[in-house]
């Protein structure tokens, strides 16, 4: 058994929406059925007995993916979907696994390995231990309850979203209309208003000014300014940091000197101290997010009941045995934390760890309610009276925090503050929420949705944070027709980000260079906070590695298949495999979207039956079967009447002339024809205005600035010469169909290829052109892709035998030698085709060899 690669598919991919993880399997003859591997299911059983059911026919692969899905469901993880696919290389498996977390999701898969080997070769494998480290290493990256009820609540409202590092720093929403937060803070909340919420003693005195009820008192300096504060403000005090947060350092109820010096010790640890007058009666938590009272609780100190027969200490340990109690902020509740803290509060009870409490007895083991120190917390939002809610309210606008935690100390919160010398101790941001969404006792309240619906609002000012995306894919044309949608956006106001194989564009700026046709650059552009419209090339290459950079588009555009490109490559081996890669954009269209499908192609116009949402048409010929029908049904298509490209549904019809549309030559230049009509039904999908689509398809020009390398026309001493970047066999019969319409005494192509595709598809190329031109130099580019040297010319120059038309061939090192070639050789009235490599640094150059003419 060999496993050659493992990739992480980190959205929506040819096997599921899932994120999952891709691995390559390749098993010897035996290991392809479990049959043949004499006692080893008994061996796997012995090892993990919680495996699950496996076929008797089933190899070494699909053990290897229910391992690993079995491990991360006993782990805990939220996984349910696998699949192994059978290659069409014998003995070669394709192994997918859904995973909630990256890292939970490989240590899986590397373990399930292990347990397949120690299974094959009598070794060991501690289940246990394993399922221990994975919970370990899931509770470790996961979001926490905090971050994820809010995230819980953006995806349950289809706003998508992105985790942006390893912590709880996440985005909502795409470019201009994004949002953020930090556990349960927002990006609207200053550092300012952060920084008051820390600092405990300017924040009583900028409540207290605004009538908000605090405890009297101030910081301290020493344990004996301490006990001064204490002796003016009257016992008991509470002594705690000036900034600290989750309780840590602080002590309530302080009573003598020997406490003050106890606390004041405890406090100093964590920074400057103050001292405040102790209100009595219970901790309460009051959640303020925007203007509204969400959610309430009381909160408990650490404690145990005696029953008797246990001592405290065993008494702790049963109650930190409760599955819902964990190390750390993932679980509902804390482990309550056995320390000197604690011993010290069994002290002033005349307790040691070894005492054995009476029946009923309740025991403390801390002075503060935090759950982070293993309190309890209780619901009591219902409770709340408004005069509380009000005064809680206020104390969060006047310190300026969106979300809001409001520290209560009162007999209750059934009754105003005022008449209950209860009063505010502290206001936090970035508060906790679990005890709000799963107390330990009384209704869980869903927090994370109030969070939600403040960063996006409600009613008729709702909105999902979502900008219009459209994602185009195909065989050929793709580029042209991104950036060609690109500008239609553009001519409409919006500020557009752009990604493509030339590479990523904001607002007409270029922020990165080379092929930016995947997930990162498709993520890049969604991160922006400048774009309010997204227009996505999307490459199998990207596709295949990573899955799709979003969760969602509201336009799929596939342009073609025709007889596909990059064959023989990842499995993919006929035009048919190729669209199970590309299909995945319209596989992912909203449900109120739009895929656009080239009716004329039978493998792109078949997507129509995996896309979610509407399906657009487009052909030139408006009596094609498929836009005949989709016509008569009152669906969306586009086609060509006379001179016009036009859009129809029903007996509604928009029109424009092709003499406007620069881009086709008056309609001369057929595969630009049909790059047109797919950008005009995608601006149609998207929502765009008419006004702005024939404006924006009049205003486009297809030079080397606009779209570098997609059939650029120059002249050079009245010959024509034309730059595009074609590299496949339909890309040779749309060009060859193209020149033909250009008259031209002599014609010249000069052409190498990518040494990545199979030699057929090489040869192919030549093919096709041999028909079609005079002469043919072939250069040698500068990377062969694996190809030794001179390798790619020859299969070129094979294709050439037999050529009807070429007489005349060359071959030529480098590609800029090549065109200087072609160059010389040209008339007045010749013509010059360029299928460039490099594309923009070859463009510069014919630019330089035509300006000096």
């Amino acid at each position: 058994m060999d496993i050659s690669r493992i990739r992480a598919l980190r959205g929506p991919n040819i096997w599921s929406r899932h994120t999952a993880i891709e691995a390559v399997v390749r098993c010897d003859e035996a290991e392809r059925s479990l049959e043949r591997l004499a006692g080893f299911e008994a061996r796997l059983r012995a090892l993990f007995p919680t495996i699950g059911e496996l076929r008797s026919d089933a190899s070494l692969a699909q053990v290897i993916e229910q391992a690993t899905l079995t491990l991360q469901a006993q782990a805990g993880c939220p996984v349910t979907f696998s699949q192994t696919h059978v290659t069409p290389e014998t003995g070669t498996y394709q192994v997918v696994v859904e995973y909630s977390e990256e890292d939970v999701g490989k240590l899986a898969f590397e373990e399930a390995v292990k347990l397949v080997n120690a299974a094959l070769n009598g070794g060991s494998f501690d289940d246990d231990e394993v399922l221990a480290r994975l919970r370990e290493l899931d509770e470790d990256v996961r979001l926490g309850p905090s971050t994820g009820s809010i995230v819980n609540a953006a995806a349950a409202r289809g706003v998508p979203f992105r985790r942006l590092t390893q912590g709880s720093l996440v985005q909502f929403g795409w470019g201009a209309k994004q949002r953020r937060i930090w556990a349960a803070e927002v990006d609207a909340t200053s550092a300012v208003s952060e920084s008051i919420a820390q600092d405990k003693d300017l924040c009583k005195r900028l409540l207290q000014s605004a009538g908000v009820p605090v405890p009297i008192g101030r910081p301290v300096s020493s344990p004996d300014d301490a006990w001064a504060v204490a002796q003016e403000i009257g016992l008991p005090v509470v002594v705690k940091p000036q900034d600290g947060n989750q309780g840590k350092g602080v002590t309530v109820n302080v009573t003598t000197r020997e406490g003050i010096d106890a606390a004041y010790k405890a406090a100093e640890d964590i920074g400057p101290v103050m001292v405040e007058k102790f209100l009595p009666g219970g901790d309460y938590r009051l959640l303020v997010v925007g203007d509204k009272l969400v959610a309430a609780a009381r909160r408990d100190p650490p404690h145990v009941v005696g029953d008797g027969v246990l001592t405290v200490k065993e008494l702790v340990d049963k109650v930190n045995s409760d599955p819902r109690r964990g190390d750390g902020h993932a679980t509902s509740l804390t482990k309550i934390r056995f320390d000197d803290i604690a011993v010290a509060r069994l002290t002033q009870q005349g307790l040691t760890p070894k005492s054995v409490p009476e029946k009923g007895q309740r025991v403390v083991l801390r002075n503060n309610a935090n759950l982070s120190t293993g309190g309890t917390a209780t619901d009591v939002t219902d409770d709340v009276h408004p005069e509380v809610a009000a005064r809680a309210i206020a104390a969060a606008q006047i310190v300026g925090l969106h979300v809001c935690g409001v520290d209560v100390v009162a007999e209750g919160v059934l009754r105003p503050l005022e008449e209950q010398n209860g009063g505010i101790v502290e206001v936090n941001a970035a508060p906790g929420l679990r005890m709000h969404l799963s107390p330990s006792f009384g209704k869980g309240r869903n927090v994370g949705e109030a969070v939600v619906n403040h960063l996006f609002g409600t009613g008729h000012k709702a909105d999902d944070g979502r900008i219009p995306v459209v994602a185009v894919t195909g065989t050929n044309g793709k580029t042209t027709v991104t950036r060609l949608i690109a500008h239609l956006f553009a001519s409409c106001g919006l500020r557009v980000g752009m990604t493509n194989t030339d590479g990523v564009y904001v607002d007409g700026r270029q922020i990165d260079s080379g092929d930016c046709s995947g997930p990162k650059s498709a993520r890049n552009v969604l991160m922006h906070p400048d774009v309010e419209a997204a227009v996505l090339e999307t490459a199998r290459g990207g596709i295949l590695r990573e899955g799709l950079g979003f969760d969602r588009c509201q336009v799929a555009v596939c342009t073609n298949i025709g007889a596909g490109d990059h064959l023989g490559m990842n499995f993919l081996h006929t035009p048919e495999d190729l669209v199970l890669v590309k299909r995945v954009i319209v596989q992912n269209v909203a449900p109120a979207g739009y895929a656009v499908l080239n009716a004329a192609d039978p493998l792109c116009a078949g997507m129509a039956a995996v896309c979610p949402g509407q399906v657009i048409y487009f052909a030139i010929d408006r009596h094609h079967p498929l836009m005949a029908t989709q016509r008569a049904q009152g669906k969306r298509c586009v086609f060509v009447d006379g001179e016009h490209i036009v859009a129809a549904q029903g007996a509604w019809r928009e029109s424009i002339l092709l003499r406007d549309i620069p881009l086709t030559r008056g309609g001369a230049i057929g595969f630009q024809v049909e790059n047109a009509m797919a950008a005009v039904a995608a601006a149609w999908g998207a929502g765009l205005d008419w006004d702005t689509i024939r404006r924006g398809v009049a205003s486009f020009a297809n030079d080397a600035d606009n779209a570098p390398g997609r059939f650029n026309v120059m002249d050079y001493r009245g010959a024509t010469v034309i730059a595009d970047y074609g590299h496949n066999g339909d890309a040779m019969k749309a060009l060859v169909g193209a020149v033909a319409a250009i008259p031209a005494s002599k014609r010249v192509v000069v052409i190498s290829g990518a040494g990545d595709r199979r030699d057929e598809d090489l040869r192919v190329q030549t093919e096709i052109l041999g028909d079609a031109f005079d002469e043919a130099i072939l250069y040698e580019d500068a990377c062969q892709r694996g190809r030794e040297a001179g390798e790619v010319v020859a299969l070129l120059r094979e294709g050439l035998r037999g050529a009807k038309r070429t007489h005349h061939v060359e071959e030529i090192v480098g590609e800029f030698i090549a065109i200087d070639r072609a160059l010389s050789r040209l008339q007045p009235g010749d013509l010059c085709l360029v299928l460039v490599d490099q594309v923009e640094e070859a463009l510069a150059h014919l630019a330089k060899r035509i300006a000096e003419g």
